[in-house]
């Protein structure tokens, strides 16, 4: 059976929205894909200044805002299929919108983009509210990862995205477990912000800069970082939190990104070496992957532990999270889990989404 998905993402750092399009076909339990066409869409200043205060918003604005950024979604995603002369319409879409709130130990996890609205302006099922059920059923809603890559990349052990947060996915015989690492792109690209650029390129602001191991000290000291799995983080933990303790510790701009840097690579290396033990391959996806300077301080500790990091393709780097959420909707239709419990605590694997008709 083959099927036609489109996948939307918008990640915490707030590149733009990922839309891809791919073909899943399954064959006797096993799945394969195919991407057929990618493209990232930048937000506007306007726009990501609206998603970036979101939760700030009164009620009645921030509902607004809900169904704007869903409009919005929806004709991008239709100048996508024009764009790329696709005249056969997906089967589905799945849409996991822009995260605001998400306090999973209140029951409670959105995600911007009303999926009605999307259904609605292209004409094509979607799959929205991709965490709630889960959330619902006593898990953490995330992160939801790594149903597709268990199924879709089977050949490594280990999965490490870099986006806004940081999240590694390992894959055992008997069970998969998953977790949020750290803040990752959203605070080093607020650094750079200060000094006006948009990010650091290929981390070589970083690069020029000195490790402070008082002030590395301190953020490795955060509460998370003792607590067990599953557990996930809000935006919130990287803006409120990590990005103070860096600006106000008047460190130089590359002595805060190499300091930041060092510390995402720390936190990677100490979130998989319980997991160690025997040689392995680690996937690393996502924005950072392109950041040489954290690519390179990760090496050096996972060297250690006889992990091996592989970086794919830049249409698999750059599409991963996009692809997979095309394919947690493929689930979704076939009524099939697309959320493993193992990884988020939920009372059990469960098909999560909900289905909106044009």
């Amino acid at each position: 059976m083959t099927y036609s998905a489109i996948g939307l993402m918008s990640g915490s750092s707030l590149d733009g929205l990922d839309i891809i399009l791919a073909e899943f076909s399954e064959s006797q339990g096993q799945w394969a894909y195919k991407i057929k066409a990618a493209d990232c869409t930048r937000f506007s200043a306007k726009l990501k200044s609206r998603l970036a205060n979101a939760i700030h918003l009164p009620a009645n604005e921030y509902m607004l805002l809900h169904t704007d950024f869903a409009r919005w979604c929806g004709e991008k995603t239709n100048e996508f299929l024009k764009e790329n002369k696709i005249r056969k319409k997906p089967q589905i879409i799945g849409s996991h919108g822009h995260t605001t709130f998400h306090i999973p130990e209140r029951g409670m996890t959105h995600q911007l983009g009303d999926g009605a609205t999307i259904a609605a302006i292209t004409g094509v099922p979607v799959v929205s509210d991709l965490r709630n059920t889960d959330v619902a059923l006593g898990g953490q809603g995330a992160p939801i990862v790594p149903i597709g890559e268990k199924l879709l990349f089977p050949s490594y052990q280990y999965f490490l995205n870099i986006g806004g947060i940081s999240n590694v996915s390992i894959h055992q015989k008997r069970k998969v477990i998953a977790f949020d690492v750290c803040p990752a792109n959203r605070v080093l690209n607020l650094l750079a912000g200060i000094i006006g650029k948009s990010y650091d390129k290929d981390g070589q602001i970083a690069a020029k800069g000195k490790v402070n191991q008082t002030v590395l000290e301190k953020l490795n000291q955060l509460k998370y970082y003792s607590k067990a799995y599953p557990k996930s983080l809000p935006n919130s933990f990287g803006t409120d939190t990590l990005f103070p303790l860096l600006t106000q510790s008047e460190l130089s701009i590359p002595d805060a990104l190499a300091t930041c840097t060092e510390h995402i690579a720390q936190q990677i290396f100490k979130s998989l070496l319980p997991f160690s033990g025997k040689p392995g391959k680690i996937l690393i996806t996502g924005g950072g992957a392109h950041n040489n300077q954290l690519i390179a301080r990760i090496k050096y500790y996972l060297d250690n532990i006889q992990i091996q990091v592989t970086l794919p393709s830049n249409e698999v780097i750059d599409n991963k999270e996009a692809l997979i959420m095309a394919f947690i909707a493929v689930l979704r239709l076939r009524g099939e889990a697309n959320v493993l419990s193992s990884v988020t605590g939920s009372s059990r694997d469960n098909s999560g989404g909900a289905l909106w008709q044009p």
